[in-house]
C-alpha cells in the first residue's frame, strides 16, 4: 500500500555509464507503479544524452555543465523550481543530499549508512558492497521506502534516435563493414572500474574471431588509445580499430547492429545489454565487484569470473591486480562466443 500520491519524482544519479543504465529500471517500476507521475532524473551531462528517450523518463536536470559541477546555488534553484514531492538518490553524496534538502523536497529517500543520512527523510539499510543482490534491484529497493514492494527487474530498452542510427550506419561504412555483414565488439578497457582482461588476450580473440569470418572492431575513449593500439597491434590485421568516434548515443546504436560485444566490467557493456546484443563480460574475484552485484542484464549472455585460486600472483588470497584475470583462457571465450554467435534453432 502506498503511503501518500506522488506526482512529480526526481531520480538521482550521478555518477558513471553503468550506474546510470542500471538506475534505469527505477523508472519504470515508478512508472508503473503509480499512475500518471511525471519521473525526472539529475545525471551528469556525458550520461544524460544516453537516456534521453527512456521510455517513461519525462525530464533530465544535469548536474554539470562541460564536465564542470554546477554551482550549488544555482541547482539548488533549479531544483526549487521543478517543486518535486518525492526524490530518490541512489547514489549519495553530502553535497547532493544537501541540495535535496534545502530543495524543500518533502519526501526524500536515500542510504541509512552515511554520517549525514539525517537529511534524507526515508532511509533504506542495505550495505551495497556485501554485493548480495544485483546493483538494479538494490535501486528498486529503494523504492519501498514509498511503499512500492520490489518487482523483478524490469527490462532496460534504450531509446534509439533516427540520428543516431544514422551515425552508427556511417561508422560501419567508414570502417568497411558492410550493412548487412555479421559484425563483434571487443571494447577492452574499464575506465579504471574493473580488472582487465588484457590486451594481449583482447588481440588473440580477435584473431579467432576473424578466422571464423567475422568483421572485428575494437572500440575506446580517447584515452584508451594505446590500449586499443595493443589490441590491433596483437590481432595482426585481424580487427579495425574506432577510437573516440561515437557519442555515448551513436554508439549504443552500433554496439546495436553488432553480433556479440565482448568486455570486462564496465559501462558500453550495460549498453550492449540494454540494446539487446548478446555479451561476453570478464569479472574479477572480488565481491564488490561481482556480477552477482554487476552483471550485465543481458538475455543471452556469458559471464566469466576470474579465478584467483590459480593465480600466480594472488594464490588464492585477495585480488592484487589484473594477473587473476589471466585464468579467463581464450579459448573457452572463443567457444563461447561461437555458442552465442550460432544460429538458433527456430521453435514451432
Amino acid at each position: 500500500m502506498k503511503e501518500r500520491k506522488f506526482e512529480n519524482v526526481l531520480v538521482v544519479r550521478t555518477d558513471r555509464i553503468g550506474d546510470v543504465v542500471l538506475a534505469l529500471p527505477m523508472v519504470t517500476v515508478l512508472r508503473e507503479s503509480v499512475p500518471g507521475i511525471r519521473t525526472s532524473m539529475l545525471l551528469r551531462s556525458y550520461t544524460s544524452a544516453l537516456v534521453e528517450g527512456f521510455a517513461g523518463l519525462d525530464s533530465i536536470i544535469t548536474y554539470d555543465e562541460s564536465g564542470e559541477q554546477k554551482g550549488f546555488f544555482a541547482l539548488l534553484a533549479e531544483l526549487r523550481a521543478r517543486r518535486f514531492d518525492l526524490v530518490v538518490v541512489s547514489h549519495p553524496t553530502f553535497r547532493i543530499a544537501v541540495l535535496m534538502a534545502l530543495a524543500g523536497i518533502p519526501v526524500r529517500v536515500g542510504s541509512g549508512y552515511r554520517w549525514y543520512s539525517f537529511l534524507f527523510n526515508k532511509r533504506v539499510f542495505e550495505h551495497r558492497k556485501t554485493a548480495e543482490k544485483h546493483e538494479a534491484e538494490y535501486n528498486i529497493s529503494l523504492l519501498q521506502a514509498i511503499g512500492i514492494d520490489a518487482p523483478p527487474v524490469p527490462r532496460v530498452e534504450l531509446a534509439l534516435n533516427e540520428s543516431s542510427n544514422e551515425a552508427a550506419a556511417a561508422e560501419m561504412k567508414r570502417l568497411g563493414i558492410g550493412p548487412a555483414e555479421k559484425f563483434v565488439v571487443l571494447h577492452p578497457g574499464s575506465g579504471g572500474s574493473a580488472r582487465d582482461w588484457s590486451a594481449e588476450n583482447f588481440g588473440d580473440l580477435a584473431r579467432g574471431l576473424a578466422s571464423d569470418g567475422l568483421k572485428v572492431v575494437v572500440t575506446g575513449t580517447r584515452a584508451e588509445t594505446e590500449l586499443v593500439g595493443q589490441v590491433l597491434s596483437r590481432a595482426g590485421g585481424s580487427a579495425v580499430g574506432s577510437i573516440g568516434q561515437m557519442s555515448l548515443k551513436v554508439l549504443a546504436a552500433f554496439i546495436g547492429r553488432a553480433q556479440l560485444f565482448v568486455s570486462n566490467s564496465t559501462g558500453p557493456l550495460h549498453i550492449a545489454a540494454a540494446v539487446g546484443t548478446p555479451v561476453i563480460a570478464f569479472y574479477p574475484p572480488i565481491r564488490e565487484c561481482s556480477p552477482r552485484r554487476w552483471g550485465p542484464l543481458a538475455e543471452a549472455k556469458v559471464v566469466f569470473t576470474a579465478d584467483n585460486l590459480t593465480c600466480p600472483r594472488c594464490h588464492g588470497g585477495p585480488c592484487q591486480g589484473d594477473d587473476c584475470m589471466d585464468q579467463i583462457k581464450v579459448g573457452d571465450v572463443l567457444a563461447a562466443a561461437r555458442t552465442l554467435l550460432a544460429p538458433k534453432e527456430r521453435s514451432y
